[in-house]
């Protein structure tokens, strides 16, 4: 059997320690949702400032590891900076895009729009045929269908 000299300061599976104190449990609350880093782009010019003045070997390493930073940062900052889109740039908006719209649907739109008035006058002259008619007794004949209604 061993000494219990031996097992002091040991930890059980359980958590509880050998000399009966107490128990510590971690924290293992999770945050309710991870929150994005964002980057202003004054700061992002100034970290492709810093790492192109790095020349020795490890320094970019140890600038990434003291900003928190990944190396595909630095990849992304200058391929934004390169085509000039670093100096004026915002978060881009995440998401599905907008789609472009069809410039025959605007016309279409617009011919459905004035076929619709087309339509509301012609009714409103048949009323008046249909009233004007009943006024001069002049009975109207159903028209008669045709087979191929």
């Amino acid at each position: 059997m061993r000494d219990s000299a031996e097992t002091e300061g040991a930890r059980r599976a359980t958590g509880v320690s050998a000399g009966g104190g107490a128990v510590v449990v971690p924290d293992t609350e999770v945050p309710a949702k991870a929150k994005r880093r964002q980057f202003s782009p004054e700061y992002r010019v100034q970290i492709l400032k810093e790492a192109d003045a790095c020349k020795g070997p490890g320094e970019i390493g140890a600038l990434l590891r003291r900003e928190g930073l990944y190396s595909s940062h630095l990849v992304t900052w200058r391929r934004q900076r390169e085509t000039g889109a670093l100096a004026g740039m915002r978060a881009k908006k995440r998401g599905p895009r907008g789609r472009a719209e069809d410039p025959r649907l605007k016309q279409q739109q617009r011919e459905i729009a004035r076929l619709q008035r087309q339509l509301k006058q012609a009714v409103t002259i048949i009323e008046i045929q249909k009233k004007v008619a009943g006024i001069l007794g002049i009975p109207l004949n159903a028209p008669e269908l045709d087979e191929s209604d």
